[in-house]
C-alpha cells in the first residue's frame, strides 16, 4: 500500500509490462488439477447499447458549476477512460433538496410539506443556476457522454420543475437523455418526504404524472424513466400493470431501480468473501424488472448501486475485490438485457450530504487519517480529498481511477456487442465467463476467476490476450488493466490452454468464430 497520496497515485496508474510481469505467476498447471470447461453458442437476441456503462452522482454536485465542466480537465479524462461513451445519471437523495435559480434575484420557493407529526423535512440546501447547466452541456460534449437529469419531487410542483426542465431540455438537447422525477420514491417516508401511513404506489404515481404531464404539455420532446427505487423492484411491476390505463401519457422509455449490494458498512455480512459470491437479489430484480419493462414497453436500467450502501466500507469497497464484482455485475446485467448501469460515486462533500453528513463506515477504520477515497466505494477520486479523514479535503485538477472504476472499464469492453450463450463448467473454481460478438466480427470472452486460492486452468479455440485485470490480492488498495501489449508479454499460454490466476479478470479475442 503506497503511504502517501501521490506514491498511491502512481502506483494505481501504473500498467507498465514490468508490473505486469510481477503480479501474474507463471501458467503451470498444478499436478492433478482439472481444466475447465468452455464453450460458446449462438447469439442470444440480447445487444449491449454502446452507452450501457453510467455513472452516477448527486444533484448536489451541480452546486459547483465548475465540477461538470470542460474545464475540469482531470474528471472528462477519467470519465473516456472508463468509456468513450457512457451516461452520466444525475440524482441521488440530494436531487429532493434543490431549487432552479434561474435569476440572481430568485429565493427558494416556500415548501409546502409538513408531516403529520408537524415536523418538516430539511431545508433546502442548494440551488441549480442556468450557468451550471452550460457548464454540464460543455462537459458532456467533452467527454462524448449523455445524461440522465433529476428533477424534484420530494417538494416539486409543476411551477417549480417545469422551468427547470425547459432550460435542461434547451441546453443539453441530444445530450438529454431523459427526466428523472424522484428519488428512491420507496424510501421517502425513511426521508421524512412523505408520510407512511399515506405513500404507496398509486399516490407515487399520481404525483408523478401530474409532474411529467405538465413537463411534457411544455416541452413536446421531453422523455422520462420512473420510477428509480432505491431496491424494491415490485413498484416496477405495479407501475406496469396499471399503466395501460394511465390517460395521457408521458413518454416513458425507461424502467429504473437501484441496487447495492449490501450495507450499511457496519453489518458483518458485507465482507469480501460473500462479496465474490452470486448475488441472489440481483437476479431477482432483472426478472421483475424485464418483465416489467415487456409489458411497458420499455428499456430498464439500473441507475445507482454500488458495493455497500451510505458511502461504502472501507477495506471492501475501495480494494481489488471491488474491481472484480463490478466487472461481473456489469457483465450480469448486460446479459439480463438492461440498457445501463450507473454506480454512484462523487465527491466527497455532496455524498456525505447525501447520507446524512458523514461517512459512517469511516467509524470502522482503525485510523480514519489512513488515505481512502471519499465516498469509499466512488469509482473516481479526486486526489485532494484521500488525505486524512472526514469530507474535508479541496478538489484539485487531479482524478483518478478507484478499482471498481477499473472494473467499469473491463467491462465497457462489451458494449455495443451482441452476446453469446456460453457454456462454463469452471471445475470447483469460482469463475465467471460471458462472450459477445462485436461489430467487426470478432468474438470477446471475459472470464473472472475470483477464487480466492485456486487458479483456473481452460482449454480454447486459438486465441489473442486483450486485456488484464489484476493485482497483488483481493484486499489490494489498486488495481491494474494490462493491455493487450502488456498482456501478451506478462501471460504465457501453452498451445490454446490458458491458465487465469486466482482473483484476476481476462479478455481474449477468440480467432475462431462459433456457428
Amino acid at each position: 500500500m503506497a503511504n502517501s497520496v501521490r506514491g498511491r497515485r502512481a502506483f494505481l496508474q501504473t500498467s507498465s509490462l514490468a508490473v505486469g510481469s510481477m503480479l501474474l505467476p507463471s501458467f503451470v498447471k498444478a499436478q492433478g488439477s482439472s481444466s475447465a470447461k468452455l464453450s460458446l453458442g449462438a447469439v442470444t437476441g440480447v445487444s449491449v447499447p454502446e452507452r450501457f456503462i453510467g455513472l452516477s452522482y448527486e444533484n448536489m454536485q451541480l452546486e459547483d458549476p465548475t465540477f461538470f465542466s470542460a474545464n475540469n480537465k482531470g474528471l472528462v479524462e477519467q470519465f473516456r477512460a472508463i468509456s468513450p461513451r457512457g451516461v452520466l445519471r444525475l440524482g441521488g437523495n440530494t436531487s429532493e433538496f434543490n431549487w432552479w435559480k434561474a435569476r440572481p434575484t430568485d429565493a427558494p420557493p416556500v415548501r409546502n410539506i409538513v408531516l403529520k407529526d408537524g415536523s418538516k423535512p430539511a431545508d433546502y440546501l442548494y440551488a441549480i443556476t442556468p450557468e451550471t447547466i452550460r457548464e454540464l452541456d460543455s462537459f458532456l460534449r467533452a467527454t462524448g457522454w449523455t445524461c440522465i437529469y433529476g428533477l424534484n419531487l420530494g417538494y416539486g410542483t409543476p411551477e417549480t420543475d417545469v422551468p427547470e426542465a425547459q432550460f435542461v431540455f434547451e441546453t443539453l438537447g441530444p445530450r438529454l437523455e431523459y427526466f428523472q422525477i424522484g428519488n428512491e420514491v420507496d424510501n421517502f417516508p425513511q426521508y421524512h418526504l412523505r408520510e407512511k401511513a399515506t405513500w404507496n404506489v398509486d399516490v407515487y404515481l399520481q404525483e408523478w404524472l401530474t409532474i411529467a404531464r405538465a413537463v411534457q404539455k411544455a416541452i413536446r420532446g421531453a422523455k422520462f424513466g420512473l420510477p428509480d427505487v432505491a431496491g424494491d423492484a415490485r413498484w416496477l411491476t405495479r407501475i406496469a400493470e396499471q399503466w395501460h390505463a394511465v390517460d395521457n401519457q408521458p413518454n416513458v422509455i425507461t424502467l429504473s431501480h437501484h441496487h447495492y449490494w449490501s450495507g450499511p458498512p457496519s453489518n458483518p455480512n458485507a465482507t469480501i468473501e460473500r462479496l465474490m459470491q452470486p448475488d441472489v437479489a440481483a437476479e431477482k430484480q432483472a426478472s421483475l424488472a424485464k418483465a416489467a419493462a415487456k409489458l411497458m414497453n420499455t428499456a430498464y436500467r439500473m441507475t445507482e448501486g454500488n458495493t455497500v450502501y451510505r458511502g461504502g466500507k472501507y477495506g471492501l469497497s475501495d480494494v481489488f475485490a471491488a474491481a472484480l464484482w463490478g466487472a461481473d455485475y456489469l457483465l450480469q446485467l448486460m446479459s439480463h438485457g438492461y440498457s445501463g448501469v450507473n454506480l454512484h460515486g462523487g465527491s466527497g462533500h455532496a455524498q456525505a450530504v447525501s447520507v446524512g453528513g458523514t461517512f459512517v463506515g469511516e467509524a470502522d477504520m482503525k485510523d480514519p487519517n489512513v488515505p481512502h477515497p471519499k465516498p469509499f466505494y466512488t469509482p473516481i477520486a479526486n486526489e485532494g480529498t484521500l488525505a486524512g479523514s472526514g469530507v474535508g479535503g479541496k478538489l484539485n485538477s487531479n482524478y483518478l481511477l478507484e478499482p471498481v472504476g477499473y472494473g467499469m472499464k473491463f467491462a465497457a469492453a462489451f458494449a455495443g456487442t451482441t452476446l453469446l450463450s456460453v457454456e462454463f463448467n469452471p471445475a470447483g473454481v469460482n469463475a465467471e465467463a460471458y462472450a459477445a460478438r462485436t461489430s467487426k466480427d470478432k468474438t470477446l470472452i471475459a472470464i473472472l476467476n475470483k477464487d480466492f486460492n485456486q487458479d483456473l486452468y481452460v482449454d480454447l479455440p486459438p486465441f489473442t490476450v486483450e486485456q488484464v485485470l489484476t493485482a497483488p490480492s483481493m484486499d489490494a488498495r489498486e488495481a491494474h488493466l494490462l493491455t493487450a501489449q502488456e498482456a501478451a508479454s506478462a501471460i504465457r499460454t501453452r498451445g490454446a490452454s490458458l491458465t487465469v490466476p486466482k482473483h484476476t479478470g481476462v479478455l481474449l479475442a477468440v480467432k475462431v468464430m462459433p456457428g
